[in-house]
């Protein structure tokens, strides 16, 4: 939201300044330094949390304030890890839903590491393929982010944030987008 208010403002002072320019030219007035200062700051900070929401992404922005619990927990066939599927409901009664599959490692003092985000409907379901592969059903008009991945060395998110974010390229070796 803040970073709306500001693009807004920054819109603005640059409709402001671009008037201000042209008037400067055709009476011979003055330059208006001040506000092609305020405009260039208020482009640097857009830009900046632009670049913060999309190369800084971590799966802690999630919004566990009205988290419910979906499928799971589903130990793995060799009981190495669990799966368990979370939703995150948005947007009031004409939202949706967002869900996402948190695998606990237990030979790894029971680290926990998302591995799926994506829209959803309320009907997903969690199966092992084998000990290390998890089949990601998400049913209804969502079909398209289903998703069979590697527990160890994939993830997915549908709008591929954590695909291009710096802070998460090292937790996986192969990331899925929409």
């Amino acid at each position: 939201m803040f970073g709306l208010l500001i693009s807004f403002v920054t819109v603005i002072i640059f409709l402001i300044l671009s008037v201000k320019i042209i008037i400067s030219f055709l009476k011979k007035k003055l330059f208006p330094k001040k506000l092609l200062l305020a405009m260039l700051f208020g482009f640097f900070l857009v830009s900046s949390i632009y670049v913060y929401k999309v190369y800084f992404f971590t799966f802690d922005d999630i919004d566990k304030k009205f988290l419910q619990n979906g499928p799971g927990p589903i130990l793995s066939p060799t009981e190495e890890y669990t799966a368990n599927a979370y939703y995150e409901p948005y947007g009031g009664a004409a939202g949706g839903v967002n869900v996402w599959v948190e695998i606990t490692k237990h030979h790894e003092n029971d680290n926990k590491k998302i591995i799926y985000y994506s829209d959803a409907n309320n009907n997903i379901l969690l199966n092992w393929a084998d000990e290390k592969t998890l089949f990601i059903t998400n049913a209804g008009p969502y079909k398209h982010n289903s998703m069979k991945l590697d527990v160890e060395t994939e993830i997915y998110h549908d709008r591929g944030l954590a695909c291009r974010s710096w802070l998460m390229k090292d937790e996986y070796e192969t990331c899925y987008q929409k």
